[in-house]
Formats: structure tokens, C-alpha cells, sequence
């Protein structure tokens, strides 16, 4: 079988990469393409994988190409990450919005807004070339905002197309080690949109195991959402929020310690990759190790500038696992096995409400537990959101369903309701000086912008 990957020269792919070498079911992945604008990235990348591979029998082939519809054609699977603007255009996402006094962060708040409107067009037409190149393939989204670019591709590909996030699979995943469960006899009651939902219930065999949990200091307080939310809030709220939802409950925190941090996370992302790049093109043997140290720093630093940490220091938050086994790769192979072999599996994944959600539209894209399996995917069904959690999922979805149309249309205005709706934004005032911020700075966005 092939695999396209879309960004094939991002830091994702090791990831990806390594989880099919780790993988000897049958069928198998055994030719994965990598499309990328930036030949010295694939090359960097096809390195990497190479060494990687080292001691595996039979690993799939790597063909690099700058091509989409070569990348694309005759795909059973295509995973999609790509950055539309670069890092550098994430530097502008958080930086128009902080100069603003407003949350910058690249899925959340304007930032993740911006993302989208530059990202839209590009993955629509790759969805385009994917229904004429490869109609029977899977798309596998991580292009960021995860769960908007999900939905603007299935006005394409219909229920194709999936998101993939680890958060909430890895929240579980945690959950269930640190209470000693048997992850595979674990059920989770989980529901929102990409980077805001709630774990409302962690069942084993039968037996909701989550109001103990929220009664335990020491356990709850273990937890990574215990550090970051406070044990009162949490079980003031009876759920284990998404660690995205730090952006909103402590909104103006974040901000200011974004602020008073001096760097952002993409400033420290784009210093350390660029150094990253330049020193692995010169490089011979011992990239693929480059890559892991890099990638731990990386780590080291996640969500450290909003919570208090300077970006780029000392550790604050869970050890990472290998997201080749546990992380987004894992859960992209979840999928892919799931479909060709019939190995029927549940994961937490982005898809088609189709009534799931009570409340929001059938063809919104949620992020629920979901049945996969030869068939396709199958969101499964749960319990009635509360109030709180389907007003901020409503309202979401609605500024997500703007920003789509707004970057379908070219439309400023348009652009200008999507940003004044978002609830971390709240005033029309500041979203006009976004959108013009955002023009200004970036220029994939000012070329989607172009009307009135």
C-alpha cells in the first residue's frame, strides 16, 4: 500500500516514518512518498528516514518529490501536515495578536485564525487533487487548525477525510497508567471540538473510575490537567479538560505570561529548527540523532511560555512518549490498520457529527470517540453536552464555519465577523486591527484576503 505525506520534509514525518517500521502486519505500508516545496527539507528528511531504518527488514520505500499530483496518485492513505507560511507565519500568528493584548497561538484564538485562512485554499486543493488522483484513499489531517481544515476538506472527500490529534487519546492513555488500568478494557467518554473538549468519564470494565479520580488529591494532582488547571476548578467543572482549554479558562494568564516570556513558541520553534536544517544539510551520519535531540527540546518546552516557564528551558509538563507508538503517528497507523486489515479499533478522532453532539450540525466536524473499521469511521454514541460545554462548542463552530467561508470567499469582512465572534477576541474593534494586522505581516494571507 502507499502513503503520501503532505509536508513530507516537516518534523512530523520521522514520527509517522517509524511507526510503519515498527509495523509487520499484512497488508502494509510499503512505499511512502514525501511532497514538499522545499527540496533541501525532503532531502534533509529522506536522510533521516534512511538512517531510521537501519536493521528493520523490508522498509518502505521513500520517494521524495516536490509534486503534489505525483505525490498524491494511486494513495491508499494520505497524511496531511503541512504549514502553510512557515514558521515564520506562526511567528505573526501569535505576535499580531499579542501586540494586541490578545492570545497568540497557532490553533487557538485569532492565531489558529489566521492559519486557517491561508491553509483553507491549499488543503481544498489538495482534497481536489486527491478525489481525482486517489478517490478510494483516506486522509489522515494534522494540518493545523486540526478540526477546521478537516471540515473544509470534507465539502471535498465527504467522510474521507478524518482529523487526527493525541491529546485526548493520550489524556486517557495517562489516566489509565496512573491508575493502573488496563488500557484496552478502557472506555472514554470524551466530547468537543479539536483542542476544546472534556474526558466526562473513564469506564473500566463497566465502572466509571473518574469521580474517584476527581475525589483523589494526590492522583488528580499527578496529573498534568491538575497542575494546569488547579484540582478546585477541575472538579468544579466534574471533567478533565482538554489542555488547550487553558487558553480560555485562564485567558488573561496565558497572555500575560506570553508577554512577560520574551519568546513565543514559534520564535523558539523557528530558531531551533532553522539551526536544525542548516546544520543537518552539512551533516552526514548522525542526522537522525540531531533529530531526536532537537525534538526533545522541542518537548522540553510545550506550552512553557503561556504557564509560566521561559520558552525553551527546563521540562513543565508530562514526559513525552514516543508519539510513534502512542502520539498522532500512533493514532494515524491506529487508523490505517483499522481500515485495510478490518482490525476494528476506537479512538478519539475528528469526524462528522452526524447527530453525535446534540445541539451542533450534522455536518460539523467534532471530536469524539469513534469506531474504525473496514467500513470507514463510525463516531459512537454518547450523552448530551451541559450547557457551559455546547454554548463554547457552538459558538467555536460558528467562528470555525466563518473563517472557511471567509477564506473560500477572499472576503475581509467576513474574515473581520470570524475574528470579533471568537470568544477569546470579543470586540469588533480588535478584530478589524487583526485581520489588517494579519494582512500586513503575512503574505499568504493577504493574498486570500483580497476582497471587500
Amino acid at each position: 500500500m502507499k502513503l503520501s505525506i503532505l509536508g513530507g520534509g516537516g518534523f512530523r514525518t520521522p514520527y509517522v516514518y517509524q511507526a510503519l517500521l515498527r509495523d509487520q502486519g499484512s497488508p502494509r505500508i510499503d512505499e511512502v512518498t514525501l511532497h514538499d516545496l522545499d527540496e533541501q527539507r525532503l532531502h534533509t528528511m529522506v536522510a533521516i528516514l534512511t538512517e531510521l531504518a537501519a536493521g528493520y527488514p523490508d522498509p518502505p520505500l521513500v520517494k521524495p518529490t516536490t509534486s503534489l499530483p505525483a505525490a498524491v496518485e494511486g494513495s491508499d492513505f494520505v497524511f496531511a501536515a503541512l504549514r502553510v507560511g512557515g514558521l515564520e507565519g506562526r511567528r505573526c500568528d501569535e505576535h499580531v495578536a499579542l501586540d494586541l493584548n490578545v492570545l497568540g497561538q497557532e490553533t487557538t484564538g485569532p492565531g489558529g485564525l489566521a492559519y486557517a485562512i491561508r491553509t483553507v485554499p491549499v488543503m481544498v486543493e489538495a482534497a481536489r487533487v486527491i478525489r481525482e488522483l486517489a478517490p478510494d484513499a483516506y486522509v489522515l489531517n494534522f494540518t493545523n487548525p486540526a478540526g477546521i481544515i478537516t471540515e473544509a476538506m470534507q465539502a471535498v472527500l465527504g467522510d474521507r477525510v478524518l482529523g487526527i490529534c493525541d491529546t485526548p487519546s493520550g489524556l486517557g492513555r495517562r489516566v489509565a497508567e496512573l491508575l493502573g488500568l488496563d488500557q484496552s478494557r478502557v472506555r472514554l467518554d470524551y466530547l468537543g471540538l479539536n483542542h476544546l473538549g472534556w474526558m466526562r468519564g473513564i469506564h473500566h470494565d463497566g465502572r466509571d473510575v473518574l469521580p474517584g479520580l476527581l475525589a483523589d488529591d494526590a492522583a488528580l494532582g499527578a496529573l498534568e490537567e491538575g497542575e494546569i488547571f488547579g484540582l478546585d476548578w477541575i472538579r468544579a467543572l466534574g471533567s478533565i479538560p482538554n489542555e488547550y482549554l487553558y487558553y480560555y479558562y485562564f485567558n488573561r494568564d496565558a497572555v500575560r505570561r506570553i508577554v512577560e516570556s520574551g519568546q513565543t513558541r514559534g520564535d523558539f520553534l523557528a530558531r531551533t529548527q532553522d539551526e536544525f536544517y542548516r546544520a543537518a544539510h552539512r551533516q552526514g551520519a548522525g542526522v537522525a540523532d540531531r533529530w531526536r535531540d532537537t525534538v526533545a527540546r522541542r518537548s522540553a518546552s510545550y506550552m512553557a511560555e503561556a504557564r509560566g516557564d521561559a520558552a525553551g528551558t527546563g521540562h513543565v509538563g508530562r514526559p513525552e512518549a514516543d508519539p510513534a507508538d502512542q502520539g498522532y503517528a500512533g493514532v494515524a497507523l491506529g487508523v490505517m490498520t483499522a481500515i485495510s486489515r478490518n482490525e476494528r479499533q476506537t479512538m478519539i478522532l475528528n469526524v462528522r457529527n452526524n447527530g453525535t453532539i446534540a445541539g451542533l450540525p450534522d455536518d460539523a466536524v467534532v471530536e469524539v470517540p469513534t469506531m474504525v473499521d473496514a467500513n470507514g469511521v463510525h463516531p459512537l454514541a454518547i450523552g448530551r453536552p451541559d450547557l457551559h460545554q455546547l454554548g463554547l462548542m457552538a459558538q467555536v463552530k460558528n467562528v470555525e464555519r466563518a473563517t472557511i467561508a471567509a477564506a473560500l470567499s477572499g472576503s475581509r469582512s467576513a474574515a473581520v465577523t470570524a475574528f470579533a465572534l471568537h470568544p477569546l477576541v470579543d470586540s469588533v474593534t480588535v478584530a478589524r486591527s487583526l485581520v489588517a494586522g494579519y494582512v500586513a505581516r503575512i503574505p499568504q494571507v493577504a493574498a486570500v484576503l483580497t476582497g471587500r
